[in-house]
């Protein structure tokens, strides 16, 4: 796994967030999911394999996540905050008004979506992991599941999925009161104004992710939407190798 070097820039209210970068040529912003951060591309060369094919990927960590600062002060966390950062990011490489790439997965692709009605006017997008529920503000549960675990006033069921939950984020030395803020921030987009988007966008789902009996209602909400499936559920799809290639092929389209 390749380690690029950690480069900060501050948020709009001056929040120390991190980046790396991998390869040379089209820049692409790529987002990373919920309980994780830009270390999701790194593994088994993933940023590496889309940076071979021309492009220049730009891996920010979330607010609250990987190497990004983790205020625990939930004012730190205003609605939309994680769509500001990235949204400040791309000004600050001074690619907002260029010609560039935008792709996420999971949580990522909840943000590309909401960058994309805000304005955001990236050549193509590519929204992994996510349907039409997950986009309006319906499903996935990432924050109840861990709000459960954090609040817990009884020991799990040992070999529970809680459990087994809970020991990760311990031996993570995950920051879960950061965490909760920032998932706390996430502001849905109601289908409609998916409308209003006219970049290309990939929509790529794992045909075992439960978040794919509304992916056909998210595309059809796009208007130049189309959909790509991979073999996987939720957590194994992203690492798919039909997922990078179908990534790739949609990015390399002129």
């Amino acid at each position: 796994m390749s380690n690029p070097a950690v480069s900060f820039f501050p948020a709009h209210d001056g929040v120390r967030l991190a980046y790396r970068e991998v390869g040379e040529g089209r820049p692409l912003l790529l987002l990373h999911g919920a309980l994780g951060d830009s270390s999701l591309w790194l593994r088994d060369d993933r940023a590496a394999t889309i940076a071979a094919h021309g492009h220049r990927v730009i891996l920010p960590d979330f607010r609250g996540h990987g190497s990004s600062a983790k205020p625990h002060d939930a004012a730190a966390y205003p609605s939309d905050v994680l769509t500001d950062d990235a949204l400040t990011l791309l000004d600050y490489l001074g690619l907002a008004n260029a010609d560039y790439d935008l792709a996420g997965y999971s949580l990522g692709a909840r943000i590309v979506v909401r960058m994309l009605v805000r304005g955001a006017t990236p050549r193509r997008a590519v929204v992994g992991g996510q349907g039409l529920k997950q986009v309006e503000g319906f499903g996935g549960g990432v924050a109840r599941m861990l709000r459960r675990i954090v609040e817990a006033t009884e020991p799990f069921e040992p070999g529970s999925a809680d459990e087994r939950t809970a020991q990760w984020l311990q031996g993570a030395e995950m920051d879960t009161v950061a965490l909760l803020h920032a998932l706390d921030s996430l502001a849905a987009t109601p289908a409609a104004d998916l409308g209003r988007v006219q970049v290309p966008t990939l929509v790529v789902m794992g045909s075992e992710d439960e978040r794919g009996d509304s992916v056909d209602e998210l595309v059809a909400a796009l208007p130049r939407g189309t959909k790509v499936m991979v073999p996987g559920d939720h957590g194994r799809a992203v690492a798919e190798p039909g997922f990078l290639a179908a990534v790739v092929d949609f990015l390399d389209l002129t």
